[in-house]
């Protein structure tokens, strides 16, 4: 097993993805978010706080719709309303975060390739947009390798740190959505056409 591989080992499940990822090293005193482009932040955080609370109000939507359909229904209304809105401020943020790129993601940590060196325990700061569902996510990571590419960059493995339960179970929602749809996938291209 290489050292690499053995620093990735993870209790979670890992998972090839396409996602939009911005990149910063954090110094060694920690850095406001504000060190990202400030209007960037603003639409970034917002994207980010849409989904932190509608994470922690579907259990509330839930408890509405037990007592109350119609107004769970509408409800459920407003929400993808706002899904949309989250959408289009996803589609200006990638314009600037970037466009997507192949992944591999944990609840745990992220590897990814890139032009730039950051050595073995440095910490980032990452902005990721996961795809396509738009969900904006900042996190803190340190970096466990950072290897020469034959073809030139740097493969990188990280670990998250410092991440909340929300954080942590949104990343773990979005990783069973992609393994689902990649098991749904594979179910179909293996059924015979008729």
């Amino acid at each position: 097993m290489s050292t690499h591989e053995a620093d990735d080992r993870r209790e979670y499940y890992r998972i090839e993805d396409s996602i939009a990822l911005e990149i910063q090293p954090l110094a060694v005193e920690p850095l406001p978010t504000e060190d990202f482009r400030q209007d960037d932040s603003t639409l970034f955080n917002l994207l980010a706080d849409l989904h932190a609370m509608d994470f922690e109000s579907q259990h509330l939507l839930r408890q509405i719709g037990e007592k109350d359909r119609a107004t769970a229904s509408y409800l459920k209304t407003i929400n993808k309303r706002v899904d949309l809105l989250g959408r289009v401020v996803a589609q200006h943020l990638l314009r600037d975060v970037g466009p997507p790129r192949r992944v591999i993601l944990s609840e745990g940590g992220i590897r990814f390739s890139d032009e730039n060196e950051y050595p073995a325990g440095m910490r980032l700061t990452m902005r990721i947009v996961l795809l396509p569902q738009a969900l904006g996510l900042q996190l803190n990571a340190r970096v466990l390798h950072c290897q020469p590419r034959d073809t030139g960059g740097f493969d990188i493995g990280t670990e998250f740190e410092e991440t909340t339960d929300a954080q942590r179970q949104l990343l773990a929602r979005h990783i069973l959505q992609r393994q689902a749809q990649a098991r749904r996938l594979a179910r179909e291209q293996a059924e015979p056409s008729l």
